[in-house]
């Protein structure tokens, strides 16, 4: 089920921050939205993830409308969302916090079932949180505390998996791992999406790139040709030059 926008145009108050935005993501593949800072990524991701309404264009779940056309709790069960940044407010351990991915799938008295409890276990696992899975999240490291945000996202078991800055925070190793486990949901016919600055990752891991610059979408299409379009350069500032070395990829700023 494709996820698609058109003609987004997006803000806060009295400013535009998207403009005449249009994109489409399908299932099976790994995306790359790539801009500097300030460009709008994290818009378009809560845009694209019904966190954030359009002030005009269409964001579409195949041919539903996102934002009329489902419930919150229906695009939840389909759409999860990693944020860069999160504050719980609550006293809450790492699984409990992992445990709010289930949200979506809760029976009639909110309790949580067999299936629920492997979810929450499988997550913790894959993010190498086992070993402070009671410790209490606002006591455990900052790279810590993004594998459990991103850990609660893949307890929800969406289809479409929408990241923003995933490997802030992290160590090159668990970052390394984050990229692995993305690849194989997207070939087991998952969508994910991952905003970022870092060209360098994108550039290496994902298939297709959307270049956002200045609330718009500058270019899309392969790493290749996104990263070595002079375009590209002047949205990040800089002259970018590319490496290969067999079938990776690597941007130098030059």
């Amino acid at each position: 089920m494709p996820l698609s926008c058109r003609g987004l145009v997006a803000g806060y108050g009295d400013g535009e921050v998207l403009r005449d935005v249009s994109l489409r993501m399908g299932p099976g593949s790994l995306y790359g939205i790539l801009g500097p800072n300030g460009s709008g990524k994290t818009t378009l991701l809560k845009c694209l993830a019904r966190l954030h309404r359009p002030i005009q264009g269409s964001v579409r779940l195949g041919s539903n409308n996102l934002f009329t056309g489902l419930s919150e709790r229906e695009a939840a069960r389909i759409i999860a969302f990693v944020p860069q940044e999160e504050t719980i407010s609550f006293p809450l351990t790492v699984r409990e916090v992992v445990g709010l991915g289930r949200t979506p799938w809760l029976g009639r008295f909110g309790w949580p079932d067999r299936e629920d409890k492997r979810a929450v276990d499988d997550s913790l696992d894959e993010m190498d949180l086992v070993g402070v899975a009671d410790a209490p999240f606002d006591e455990i490291s900052g790279g810590e505390r993004k594998r459990t945000i991103i850990a609660r996202a893949l307890a929800q078991e969406a289809r479409i998996l929408l990241l923003d800055e995933p490997t802030a925070h992290l160590d090159v190793a668990h970052a390394l791992s984050l990229w692995s486990l993305l690849g194989r949901l997207s070939r087991r016919g998952r969508t994910v999406a991952v905003a970022s600055h870092e060209m360098w990752q994108l550039a290496r891991f994902c298939g297709k790139l959307f270049l956002v610059g200045k609330g718009r979408i500058v270019l899309s299409g392969s790493p290749a040709r996104v990263l070595g379009n002079p375009a590209c350069g002047r949205t990040f500032g800089v002259k970018i030059g590319l490496a290969r070395r067999g079938r990776s990829l690597t941007p130098i700023i030059q």
